[in-house]
């Protein structure tokens, strides 16, 4: 199955005007793949977890488009409520999602437990340098951010692992390119960096 580089999904963020999108790259691709064929889910549900800033809204709200019936923040719902849900999913022949920020998931309710533990666990991982290119470029391209050559190339093996610290060292780059009125060069890209991970561990990058 060809897998692009980025999915155009149905929404649009608030005050930008432009379709949100989410890369696809070896963090995700599993999970992309596997949400996009819901027929092969054992008992018609599936468990999606990863950390924070990771996609995980997005693709459900894309699932949603597909005609999957999605629950975002399950941890924080009842489990007595998700029992059920699952339950009438099953009734239904519904496909139903469940995405956690928790990974483990602490579930009390043994029933529901038994269920969600024959579900299929997806899992968005850790992006490698080139998902972290590209997630840099699709960030900085939402915020109408122009990088200048050279960027990929300084940024990426000295970028954090992080879905979270990605997204703030591109918001930090654009801010300062903002306040100096400047474009962004390599003096900039090493202050975002500072401002983000600390002075002491860009100096060791």
């Amino acid at each position: 199955m060809a897998v692009p580089s980025q999915i155009a999904l149905p929404l649009t963020l608030p005050g930008s005007g432009k379709p949100s999108r989410v890369v696809i790259g070896n963090a995700n691709q599993a999970a992309y793949e596997a949400l996009a064929k819901p027929a092969a889910w054992p008992f018609n549900s599936a468990v999606l977890t990863g950390p924070p800033r990771s996609g995980k809204s997005l693709l459900g709200q894309w699932a949603a488009g597909q005609g999957i019936a999605v629950i975002d923040d399950a941890e924080s719902w009842e489990e007595a409520e998700l029992f059920h849900r699952w339950n009438r999913a099953q009734a239904s022949d519904e496909p139903l999602l469940l995405i956690s920020n928790k990974q483990p998931w602490e579930i009390t309710l043994p029933d529901l437990r038994s269920r969600l533990s024959g579900s299929l666990q997806l899992e968005i991982g850790v992006p490698d340098d080139d998902m972290v290119a590209r997630l840099i470029e699709a960030i900085a391209q939402q915020r109408g951010l122009a990088l200048t050559d050279g960027a990929l190339e300084y940024l990426v093996p000295r970028a954090e692992r992080s879905f979270a610290d990605i997204e703030r060292l591109v918001a930090a780059i654009d801010r300062l390119s903002l306040e100096r009125k400047s474009p962004a060069t390599m003096s900039l890209w090493r202050d975002a960096l500072e401002a983000v991970q600390g002075a002491e561990q860009a100096r060791l990058l």
